[in-house]
Parts: structure tokens; sequence; C-alpha cells
């Protein structure tokens, strides 16, 4: 049973709601090692740590094509019918976050733009050891996609032969994925991060891990990688009142448990009764669940908390951040529309966390760990940069010289006003201060700096 907390003080409450902790110190003691190790060793290196904590032994690193033909046969039909339609699903929602370049003239003769460019190369972390997430080479791979980055490779663990699974690798051909490297672990990390004779730098790196995986991406971003995120242990918060469906609610908890032992769920209610409820339908769900162990280590830590209105409801949402979010209460709506620090919000009964996990088309690449105050989840932005451009004429600068002059005066960088001086001193010059040419952009910079 999961321990119920009634109308909480604020001090109880940030200590019924703290996090799993972990000795990071020590976690990194093992990982800078292991870095170390791939930096010099390289792809010899890898396979020797392969083959120490994976126990596998790897004559090829990346998967061959007759493995990827191989592993298309061995996935059911009804299967790759699923996975299809949830990469249409998700492909359908990530192509609408493109954006069209941006173009403005500020002021006359003074034109800024912005525009989305791909991150050339990315490397994807896909974990395989309890459960093989499949669906993260979706929620990973078809954003990449999308937003046209150049390299995408795959790392993911194997089996004891040296095998990735099936739907792993029949997923990565769906989405366009041909280079996949049999590498779990902070292995996999420093590999991609680093680079070796055969494994290329990437420029960013994205996926969820454990904890090695998780302090391996956070040691390389310091200096050498950029990450999609900080990350934590899966989590999820449930709000239910007096008229909510049981069953599901205590679904739902149970369906993030069963990610693992430090996994945290959360439920909210306005009413006792229906917590009560709740409670009673995960004691009598968990025992027919395959990963009972897991998740009842994960229910030990997690909790249930009682409050009287919506209000109070609201401003446990917020100050949580929890990663997934489901509201079940009447006027789910409403409520959601006041959320403010949430990594997914899944709206009403019929929306299970389980949807967006897989198909409904969002993605589950979500900040974790209260993260989600202040970082979004996995999105097509995610695999761009947006640069920004300026082009002024002698019209322009005519006018917005003096500005700038007066203004980097002010902050005595005297260079900076020489480089605005010299050209106003040489239109003034040349006689052109009566009647300025605007410079027209030629054809070649049109999708800079010409609109549509």
């Amino acid at each position: 049973m999961i321990k119920i907390y009634e109308n909480p003080a604020s001090n109880e409450l940030a200590q019924i709601l703290q996090r799993p902790s972990y000795d990071f110190s020590k976690i990194e003691k093992i990982v800078k090692p292991i870095l170390e190790k791939v930096q010099r060793g390289g792809d010899k290196a890898l396979r020797k740590l392969a083959l120490e904590y994976d126990h596998v032994e790897l004559d090829d690193l990346w998967v061959t094509e007759e493995e990827f033909e191989a592993a298309s046969g061995q996935v059911q039909d009804t299967l790759k019918e699923s996975i299809q339609i949830a990469y249409q699903n998700i492909r359908k929602f990530h192509e609408a976050q493109l954006q069209a370049p941006t173009v403005m003239e500020v002021m006359p003769g003074v034109t800024c733009s912005r525009r989305q460019v791909p991150i050339e190369k990315v490397g994807l972390y896909v974990p395989g050891g309890s459960a093989p997430l499949f669906s993260t080479v979706l929620m990973l791979a078809v954003p990449a996609q999308i937003a046209g980055c150049h390299e995408v490779i795959i790392s993911s663990p194997t089996n004891r032969l040296g095998q990735i699974n099936p739907v792993v690798l029949y997923t990565a051909q769906l989405v366009g994925v041909k280079r996949v490297l049999k590498l779990g672990g902070a292995q996999a990390i420093a590999a991609m991060g680093y680079g070796t004779d055969t494994v290329p730098k990437v420029d960013k790196i994205f996926g969820p891990g454990n904890q090695y995986v998780t302090v391996a991406k956070q040691m390389l971003a310091k200096q050498d990688v950029a990450i999609d995120m900080p990350a934590g242990p899966s989590e999820v918060m449930v709000v239910v009142d007096k008229n909510s469906n049981a069953a599901y609610a205590a679904s739902d908890l149970l369906a993030q448990a069963e990610h693992g032992p430090d996994s945290q769920v959360v439920l909210v209610s306005t009413s006792k009764k229906k917590a009560e409820e709740v409670n009673a339908e995960v004691e009598a769900q968990l025992s027919k669940l395959s990963r009972k162990k897991i998740a009842e280590k994960a229910l030990g830590e997690s909790s249930i908390i009682v409050v009287e209105g919506r209000k109070e409801v609201l401003n446990i949402i917020n100050s949580y951040g929890p990663e997934h979010l489901i509201i079940s209460t009447e006027k789910a709506e409403k409520l959601a529309e006041k959320v403010i620090s949430a990594g997914s919000v899944f709206v009403g009964e019929y929306t299970p966390e389980s949807a967006g996990d897989y198909a409904s088309g969002t993605n589950h690449t979500l900040p974790t760990n209260g993260w989600a105050k202040s970082y979004s989840g996995v999105s097509v932005d995610s695999f761009v940069k947006n640069i920004t451009y300026q082009r002024i004429t002698q019209e322009g600068l005519m006018l917005l010289g003096p500005t700038v002059e007066r203004m980097a005066e002010a902050e005595l960088l005297d260079g900076h006003k020489n480089a605005v001086t010299v050209r106003l001193n040489k239109i003034r010059e040349d006689g052109i201060s009566g009647k300025l040419s605007k410079e027209s952009p030629e054809d070649g910079e049109s999708i800079l700096f010409r609109k549509g």
C-alpha cells in the first residue's frame, strides 16, 4: 500500500515529494575511468569494456546489413503495423514543429532574420537492459529525421550473443537510421562523445539511460558535447477527484512504477475516499504484473497526497514539476490550462500515459527530477539551431549608426564605436546622404532577407 498524507504542511510536503537521491560522486568515480579508457584506446577499449561489463565479445562494433535483414524477419507483422501507426502519428506532430524563417525590417534599411539549421551529427542512446525501449528510437530518430540532421547514429546494448533486440533494429530501419552501435552504458556515451577510429564524434547526444549513462552524459557535457537535458529516474503524478475512476488511476501509477525501482509515482486527490479506492486498486492490479517486484520497490518510495481543493492541487503540480502529469478529474482541461511546470500532460480519463509513451504523437523523452520547471521535452527544436542574421543598407546605417555610436561610447568601447564611425564617414564623403541606395539583397540572399 502507498502511504497516504492528508493536507500536509508546506515543509512536510517538500519532504514527501523529495525525489530519490544518489551519491553521484561514487558513480563518477566508476564512470570517469571508462571515459578515459575510451578516449585513449578507442575501438580497442570499447571491445574490452563490452567484454568486461556486458560479457560479450564483439567482432564488429556496428550492426551489419545481414543483421538488419534478419531482424526484420523476426518481428511479428502485427507489431510492425503498430510501430508504423506510431511512426505516422509521431511524424505528423513533429513535422508541424518546423518553423519557417523569420524576416523583419525593424526600421528602414535594417533587416533581421532567423532560420533553423539542423545539428550536423547526433547520437541517440536507446536503452536495452531489462526492457529494450524500441519506442525511444521513434521518439529520437523521427525529429532528427525531420530536422534534417546529416548524420544520425544509434547506440544500444546487446544480449550475451552480441545481438541487439530485433524490434530496435526494425524500428531503426523504418526511420532511416542505417548506423547502429552495439554498445551500452557509459562506454557508448564516451564513444559518441569523443569519437574513435570507426565511431564519429557527434555534436549532441540524446536518450535516457541508467545512472551510469546519465552521469557519463553530464560529465561529457561539461566540455566535449551537448546533451538533450539533465535526466533522472522516471516519474508520474496522477490527479483525481471524487468522481474519478480508481482502476484507471491505479493502472497509471503502476505503469510508471514498473519502469524501475527508483521511479517515483505520486497520487494527488481531493477526496480521501477516492485515494483509498485507488490504493486498494493498486494492490489488486500489482499482483498481475510481470515486473511486480520492480513496481513494489518504486511504490515503497511513493506517496498519496490528499488536499482540499483544486487550488492546492495546482500548487503541488507546479512546485513539483512532474515529468508526466495525468489529470483525471472533472473539468480536466481547465486545470491543465493552468499548469506551468510539467514535461507532458495527459488530459482526461481516457488519456493514459502509455499512449504518449508509444503512439499518440507527442515525445516521451521528457525532463525529470523537477527540470520540467525550466526544460522542455525533446522535439524538433532539440535537433536544430536557430541562427540569426542582420543586413544593414547605407540608409539603415545612417539611421541606426548614431544610436550604436552613443551606446558604445557609454560602455567605453571605442573600437565598437569606430566600426560604425568609419562607415558613416565614408557614406558622407561619397555624398550619398541626400539620396541613399537601399541596396536590395541579391537573389542568392532571398532566403535570409526576403519574406515569403
